[in-house]
This record gives structure tokens, C-alpha cells and sequence, in this order.
């Protein structure tokens, strides 16, 4: 039996009834990543602070399958590399959804959540190839904890317009400032 013979026609997937998929920004960063050989020659690196740079939709466009290009349209894609001990303070993206793909190195992502019963943080390495996607308001920061640089692409939709960076003071999650594109970066 068919998922359309078992589905309402409104609940069918998009595969199965022809009409386009969308992926997200978690779908475009892990094109990006795999599509890096591509790219990689863009990627600069920075003693004194990570490196980052907004990548030409058109370059993207170039290593991406046709069907994600309207995706791409609403995106902002970010290159960053990272030399060891380089990293963010804890930061959300306000109110944009993201992802980000490491491509090369390995980055240790740290997460913090505020709630009833306090804050809970997890950390996780991600080595290359893996995609971390998020939400709105999502709180966390990366960091290159190894001994090799770092790679990774950054997806957001829509682009950032401010990110809002964070510490825990009394065991509370606290605003610390906000910075703002055109201003700030």
C-alpha cells in the first residue's frame, strides 16, 4: 500500500504528491557543507578573532541543487572559521532560524536553557559533517576547543537582523547586550 492510499491528500509528503520540499536552513547548510570544495578557497583566518564572512547568494546558488535556490532566496549564509581557543560568547540569532555545518576541525557546542527549575546546559563536539539547526531564541555558544582550525557554514532565515549575547549570573540566564547588523557587523 502507498503512503497516498493511506494519507488525507492535504496530509500526503511533498516526494510523493510532486510538489517542492522544503529543506530549511538545515537543509541548505548541509548542501553548503558537502558542497565545500566549492567555497573553501573563500575561508580566511584570523589570529585575533574568528573570521567571518557573508557568502555571495550567487556563489551559493552555483553549488546548489535548482530546487533549493527559492530557500536560498529568504537565507543568509555565513562562512566562519575558527583557529583553536577561538569562539562566541553565549548569544542567541533574536528572531531568526538557523543552522550551522562544520566542515572541517571539530567545534564543541555548548547550550543553555533557562526554566522553571533553573538553567541546564549540554555541550556536544561536532565533527566534521555534522549540522546543528535551531530556532528562534535558541541560546548557545560554539567554541574550537581542539587543536586544528575550524570550518563551518552558517544558514539563517530569515538573515540575522540582531543577536542578543547572554551569561548566567545567579544561576539565572541573564541578558548582556544585543548587537544589531549594519552596526555592529
Amino acid at each position: 500500500m502507498t503512503h497516498s492510499t493511506l494519507l488525507p491528500p492535504a496530509l500526503v509528503p511533498s516526494a510523493l504528491d510532486g510538489s517542492v520540499r522544503r529543506t530549511g536552513a538545515a537543509g541548505l547548510a548541509a548542501a553548503l557543507g558537502a558542497a565545500s570544495g566549492h567555497w573553501i578557497d573563500l575561508v580566511g583566518y584570523r589570529a585575533g578573532s574568528r573570521w567571518t564572512s557573508l557568502l555571495d547568494p550567487s556563489v551559493a546558488a552555483d553549488v546548489l541543487d535548482p530546487s533549493l535556490h527559492p530557500e536560498l532566496a529568504e537565507a543568509q549564509v555565513w562562512l566562519l572559521s575558527w583557529l583553536p581557543e577561538q569562539g562566541t560568547p553565549l548569544h542567541d540569532h533574536g528572531t531568526s532560524s538557523g543552522a550551522f555545518a562544520v566542515v572541517a576541525g571539530t567545534l564543541t557546542e555548548r547550550v543553555v536553557a533557562a526554566g522553571r527549575d533553573g538553567v541546564r546546559e549540554s555541550a556536544d563536539d561536532l565533527a566534521p559533517g555534522r549540522v546543528r539547526h535551531f530556532g528562534p531564541h535558541y541560546v548557545h555558544q560554539v567554541t574550537n576547543s581542539g587543536t586544528e582550525p575550524a570550518v563551518s557554514v552558517h544558514v539563517y532565515i530569515p538573515g540575522l537582523t540582531w543577536m542578543n549575547s547572554y551569561a548566567i549570573e545567579d544561576g539565572a540566564l541573564r541578558r548582556t547586550g544585543t548587537e544589531r547588523a549594519g552596526v555592529d557587523w
